[in-house]
């Protein structure tokens, strides 16, 4: 029982490395099209499920939530990785909903903000990629 969740758990981790990767190139499609909030969007998720999949790798466990930080902190993450993380965490929301944000989500971000949240991501799927993969 317990290695077919490990299993299930480690074909979770590649599921969700896989979706990083993939969400990281949507951001840099929408960032070519000009549709900076969805680059934007797709920057945060691409962290999200690079952490989701180093989380479940290293400790063996589901994280819960959306929160960069709290995942970062249990993967004992570098300064840098942090700051990335601190930079992208609000984006889940505000991207998405007027409620978050005063305004527009589509309209709150240009080309240069649409970069900076592109890096960020890199930043974090760089340091998983040279920690577990």
């Amino acid at each position: 029982m317990a290695e077919e969740s490990w299993s299930g758990l480690r074909r979770l981790a590649e599921a969700c490395w896989a979706q990083a990767r993939a969400n990281y190139a949507a951001a840099v499609t929408l960032l070519d099209a000009g549709v900076y909030f969805a680059s934007v969007f797709f920057a945060q998720q691409a962290a999200e499920q690079a952490l989701r999949a180093a989380h479940i790798q290293k400790l063996g466990k589901v994280p819960r939530g959306h929160n960069l930080i709290q995942m970062c902190n249990a993967l004992e993450a570098p300064l840098e990785v942090m700051n990335a993380a601190a930079e992208l965490n609000p984006e889940f929301l505000a991207t998405r909903s007027p409620e978050a944000v005063s305004g527009v989500p589509a309209q709150n971000y240009d080309r240069r903000s649409a970069r900076l949240h592109l890096r960020a991501a890199q930043t974090i799927v760089d340091w998983i990629k040279s920690a577990l993969y």
